[in-house]
């Protein structure tokens, strides 16, 4: 059957034609955009502020009539990191720590148990992951005192190991529906498959599904990260008094006395602290929006 070229001619300038439905007119965009701009200028504004601040004295971070440059200098950041303000170098030290024991646990446990929950049927399964979501509920300031308590029997109490195993605790039961919501996403055959070669059960979870779930193992990562990384109630209340073994979240409260607060050193102490989580971020920022949105998907 032949078609006629006078039919093709016209069908084609009417399929590259755009639909007006998809246009939008020149106020509506003028609008979008300068309303992104300002969330964009008041989001970020506070964070330049405290960048500027960290490099003044005391005495100029609080001017009535402030100004962006004056008597800037990076004493205050020499003086952090000197010791001379607060044990600083041990503070980051623990902080490194416990994040890292957080993130490996809180990963490890929640990628098998999301797994788990994922892949096999068995009793208890819905309640398990109801669990989940219940402890989630719980605002942390009501779980200080039994935490403690529970910690206390146990001897962790004041401990390194202690801390990491509330936050993870704290850390686990959002990590492992991300990651169930991830595992649903990935065909079992591929299970099945891992099985015919001769895989058992964990060597399938290990040499085929998890290469797989990279992005959802790094948003996880990163949420148990930042769990640990900026909290500062149960850091406060369960690792012990003594100025050296203070995260750093908790040893900026060193710069906050009853009756001034160094500001200087303030500002130059957080800038120091955020650098970590953003160089966290920028490793693990190409797999969030796909861990995120596959993680969503299904649940």
């Amino acid at each position: 059957m032949s078609i006629d070229a006078a039919s093709l001619r016209a069908a084609a300038p009417a399929a590259r034609r755009p639909s007006h439905r998809t246009r939008r007119s020149a106020v509506s965009s003028v609008a979008l955009h300068s309303a992104l701009v300002f969330a964009s200028l008041v989001a970020v504004f506070p964070v330049f502020w405290v960048l500027v601040v960290s490099f003044k004295p005391n005495a100029k971070a609080i001017e009535s009539t402030p100004t962006l440059f004056n008597e800037s200098s990076l004493d205050n950041y020499a003086d952090v990191l000197s010791g001379s303000k607060g044990a600083f170098l041990s503070w980051f030290g623990n902080s490194v720590l416990i994040a890292a024991l957080t993130t490996v646990l809180g990963v490890l446990m929640a990628a098998t148990t999301a797994y788990a929950a994922s892949r096999f049927r068995f009793p208890g399964r819905h309640w398990l992951l109801l669990s989940f979501l219940v402890v989630q509920m719980f605002p942390f300031a009501v779980l200080i005192v039994p935490l403690y308590n529970i910690l206390l029997h146990l001897g962790l109490q004041g401990s390194v190991l202690g801390l990491v195993l509330v936050y993870c605790s704290t850390a686990i039961p959002f990590a492992t529906f991300m990651l169930k919501g991830y595992f649903d996403s990935i065909p079992t055959d591929i299970d099945e498959a891992g099985r015919v070669d001769g895989l058992s059960p964990f060597g399938v979870f290990w040499r085929l599904v998890l290469p797989l779930a990279r992005p959802g193992l790094a948003v996880t990562a990163f949420y148990s990260f930042i769990v640990a990384w900026g909290e500062v109630a149960f850091a406060s209340a369960l690792l012990s008094a003594d100025d050296r073994s203070k995260t750093l979240a908790v040893g900026l409260q060193v710069f906050v006395q009853q009756n001034r607060t160094e500001w200087g050193h303030l500002a130059a102490a957080s800038v120091l602290v955020a650098v970590p989580a953003v160089l966290v971020f920028y490793l693990v920022q190409r797999f969030l929006v796909s861990g995120l949105s596959a993680g969503s998907v299904k649940g």
